[in-house]
């Protein structure tokens, strides 16, 4: 499915989840006022004014839709087994039903228990019932609102087959395969000539002016792109859209997009988050929150300092070269948990090394008696909230290595350097130090190759029980 079409139907059941909470609002109210008048002793007599039920039902939507973007709800339910489908609408429900919850405590409103359950019971059914049925809903919204859409794919070879056959796939969504073009002298497949309509190229002209087709897809070899320039200039002054495939590198994984410099066109292979909006909002919220934890822990830093200085000698802050973004060094900060002359102690533990690549030992003795409660519960670590303010890390992201241990990478490693490092990562929420090196390289790779501003706010939120709980530190 083209991602414009990947597009419409997220929006589409976005609409549905907006609609179906307004529906179950009002269900679960009057059902609450029914309850009232039919049963006075069932609770006392329920009664909403007309801002908070705007603000109440405002939230409850917003919530709603949040939530199911948060969890790509959207992005399956169309596909979705029927059980994933109900156990996605009853995790939206309660944890929505819970936000509401919260909203009334910050804000002092006085609501039914009976109306709060009414409310989630009815967003499940209603949000289940739809999306049970996702696909009749799918046939009749296309029926009734989307013209069916036409594509030709130039080429005969694999990859022209591989694409045709994604274009069937996608016929639910009404896309229609037309055929395919090949050039003179070009041999075509037996098997694709019999079950498809197979064109010579120089037959587009006629085909354009006697057939609707909305598209063009150019699925060939690179060195054949230069060979038809006259039928993409066709393409384009008739308005048809024409894509091409991009399969050069058919074993490069990275997300290709096209970009300008100037009024240069280029194509871009990003193996790394690219979208500068987001990564600005990413870095906005660093900002904020590290801004807000600084002030509010200050008080317990002052006396965390005055507690390093009383128990041993030496620096209260201590300072190491880190490697950044993109390879850049930069001076990480931490509280000091070892001795003042660890750094020069470490040959002698050298053997005491459980891992590969990185230097980390359980228990290590170079270790203080505040040092080690700090850093079970990673408090030595709150210093780094002024290099996330600095801009050398990010709250959420792969940990920031030593150089020495860059110069041991594997190839594949290197990518973690890409992303700005964080205060916490995935791997942190997954099990610290009780894993080893190369599932902390795999999951860096697995948030790079799945960050969201949602996934970000996930980590987070699961960082902070894993911290308090001091599982899985060394």
């Amino acid at each position: 499915m083209f991602r414009g079409h990947h597009r419409k139907i997220r929006l589409l059941f976005g609409i549905f989840d907006v609609l179906l909470t307004a529906l179950a609002f009002a269900a679960a109210y009057q059902t609450r006022v029914v309850l009232t008048g039919r049963f006075p002793s069932f609770e006392p007599k329920f009664f909403l004014t007309t801002p908070v039920i705007v603000l109440l039902l405002g939230f409850s939507m917003v919530v709603w839709v949040a939530l199911a973007s948060w969890w790509d709800i959207y992005e399956r339910i169309d596909a979705a087994h029927p059980r994933v489908i109900l156990r996605d609408a009853f995790r939206q429900c309660l944890l929505g039903s819970a936000s509401v919850v919260l909203l009334e405590f910050l804000l002092r409103l006085d609501l039914s228990r009976a109306f709060l359950i009414l409310l989630s019971l009815y967003s499940w059914v209603f949000l289940c019932l739809v999306r049970l049925n996702a696909g009749r809903i799918l046939g009749i919204f296309r029926r009734g609102f989307m013209a069916p859409h036409f594509v030709m794919v130039v080429g005969v070879g694999e990859a022209a087959q591989r694409i045709g056959q994604q274009i069937e796939e996608a016929s639910e969504f009404g896309v229609r395969l037309s055929g395919f073009l090949h050039d003179a002298g070009e041999s075509v497949p037996t098997e694709l000539a019999a079950h498809h309509s197979v064109r010579p190229l120089s037959d587009l002209p006629e085909l354009l002016r006697q057939h609707v087709i909305d598209e063009i897809i150019f699925a060939v070899e690179s060195g054949r792109l230069a060979a038809l320039e006259e039928m993409f200039l066709l393409c384009d002054d008739e308005g048809v859209r024409t894509r091409v495939a991009i399969d050069f590198f058919p074993h490069v994984n990275s997300k290709v997009y096209l970009d300008r410099l100037g009024t240069s066109p280029l194509l871009t292979f990003s193996a790394t988050p690219h979208d500068e909006i987001r990564l600005l909002m990413k870095r906005l919220t660093d900002v904020v929150l590290a801004s807000a934890a600084l002030l509010l822990l200050c008080p317990f830093m002052l006396l965390i300092a005055v507690l390093i200085r009383l128990t041993s000698p030496g620096p209260v802050i201590f300072r190491q070269t880190r490697c950044g973004l993109n390879g850049r060094k930069f001076v990480f900060f931490k509280f000091r948990s070892m001795c003042e002359d660890a750094e020069a102690k470490r040959a002698a533990v050298e053997h005491l090394n459980e891992r590969e690549t990185v230097f980390k030992i359980a228990n290590d003795p170079r270790l203080t008696s505040v040092g080690r409660f700090l850093r079970k519960f990673s408090i030595d670590e709150w210093p780094q909230l002024w290099n996330v303010l600095k801009g050398d890390m990010s709250l959420v992201g792969p940990r920031p290595p030593l150089p020495g241990e860059v110069e041991n990478y594997q190839r594949w490693q290197r990518r973690r350097l890409r992303m700005r490092p964080g205060l916490t990562c995935l791997w942190v929420v997954k099990g610290r130090d009780e894993l080893d090196f190369e599932t902390w390289m795999r999951l860096d790779m697995q948030y790079i190759d799945n960050w969201s501003l949602g996934l970000d706010w996930k980590i987070i939120l699961q960082t902070i029980p894993q911290v308090l709980s001091g599982r899985g530190a060394h």
